[in-house]
């Protein structure tokens, strides 16, 4: 489980993003803090009892911003992964939040998906951080540093619906890793097997799933997918 700490001065904006990871598997808020000297003390004393992995951290507060939370908290040696939130857009205060070790610096008013894919983008980066151990490969180094960076917008081919996409990339990825094949994945969503295939082998290509191969019935085996771990 990863264990969130959510800080932002406004209780409705806390009760909003608690109640999106509630919604994200592998993810339990553990404490919430209205202001920067809070959040600083919940980190540095453990008031959580159980240890801070992330934050969500709001950049402008009453008695701090979220850059003061940083400065405080790598001078103490805190080595808790931070995730920007906030309205501010100034380029300099990203560039600092950044270079004091957050992220993703995410703009609100922003959607669950939104904050959905850079979770999931963080879960990737704090499994790879997490079984990292000893002397690194270069590739070992670079997808530790690929997982902690947003994944580049495919675009799609001709004939593909970005709605319809989602639809198929969520039905794959919410059958927990289990194989479906094109017919299947069809029937789930009231479309055709030809053009589910279609968006199933646009996102092989993208490295999102993964094909294999269904044996068992004579003739040529049935091609079968599944989300990619």
């Amino acid at each position: 489980m990863i264990r969130v700490l959510l800080v932002d001065d406004e209780a409705l904006t806390l009760e909003l993003h608690r109640g999106y990871i509630d919604r994200i598997e592998g993810f339990e808020v553990v404490a919430e803090c209205s202001g920067a000297r809070a959040a600083v003390t919940a980190v540095l004393e453990d008031a959580a009892g159980a240890g801070v992995d992330l934050i969500l951290l709001d950049m402008t507060m009453p008695d701090g911003s979220g850059l003061d939370v940083l400065r405080h908290l790598r001078a103490h040696g805190a080595e808790v992964d931070v995730i920007a939130i906030t309205s501010v857009r100034d380029a300099d205060v990203v560039r600092q939040a950044i270079s004091l070790g957050a992220t993703h610096y995410l703009v609100k008013p922003f959607t669950f998906a939104a904050l959905h894919e850079r979770l999931e983008q963080y879960r990737l980066f704090h499994r790879r951080a997490t079984d990292a151990a000893g002397p690194a490969t270069q590739d070992e180094i670079d997808a530790l540093l690929g997982a902690s960076r947003p994944a580049a917008a495919v675009t799609l081919p001709k004939g593909l619906s970005a709605t319809t996409l989602a639809r198929v990339r969520d039905d794959v990825r919410g059958h927990d890793g289990a194989w479906s094949s094109a017919t299947e994945i069809a029937e789930r969503l009231g479309m055709s097997r030809v053009a589910a295939r279609r968006y199933l082998e646009h996102l092989v290509e993208a490295g999102r799933i993964e094909r294999g191969a269904r044996y068992g019935a004579p003739g040529r085996p049935e091609s079968e997918y599944r989300w990619r771990r």
